[in-house]
């Protein structure tokens, strides 16, 4: 299954390793889900996990960006024809559209406008696994 994820949610699963975020991380990291990009998307990966504030290692953010890169599926994203509260987030959805991800999972769907596109869902963490938990293995 083909998902992009927030920056918050990679935030916040390296952070705090057992909540939510991390159990998506996780099964990224296992190959069970597949995140989609683009090199902006790795520009703010690469920029909000450098930050002082988080504290983490070159090598913390190198191996996560490497597996985004070897695991993850590259996509060349069209601009929306829609604008969203936030700028910024908008290489997210672009990518998901273009990517025909499931999902673009979020810590802040406030960001984006109310309702699906195409068949993308704008989905918390929680949402996510429970939505689609059962139908990649989680019980």
């Amino acid at each position: 299954m083909i998902i992009v994820l927030d920056s918050n949610v990679v935030v916040s699963g390296i952070l705090q390793p057992f909540g939510k975020p991390a159990m998506i991380l996780r099964l990224v990291a296992a190959g069970r889900l597949q995140c989609a990009y683009d090199l902006r998307i790795m520009a703010e990966y690469r920029d909000v996990l450098t930050r002082p504030k988080f504290g983490f290692s070159e090598n913390q953010v190198k191996a996560f960006l490497t597996q985004m890169e070897e695991e993850g599926l590259p996509v060349v994203a069209g601009p929306l024809t829609i604008r969203i509260p936030d700028p910024d987030d908008q290489p997210f959805l672009e990518v998901a559209l273009a990517a025909g991800a499931k999902a673009l999972v979020t810590g802040d769907k406030k960001h984006f406008p109310k309702g699906a596109y195409r068949e993308v869902k704008i989905v918390t963490p929680l949402e996510f696994l429970e939505r689609w938990g059962p139908q990649i293995g989680l019980s």
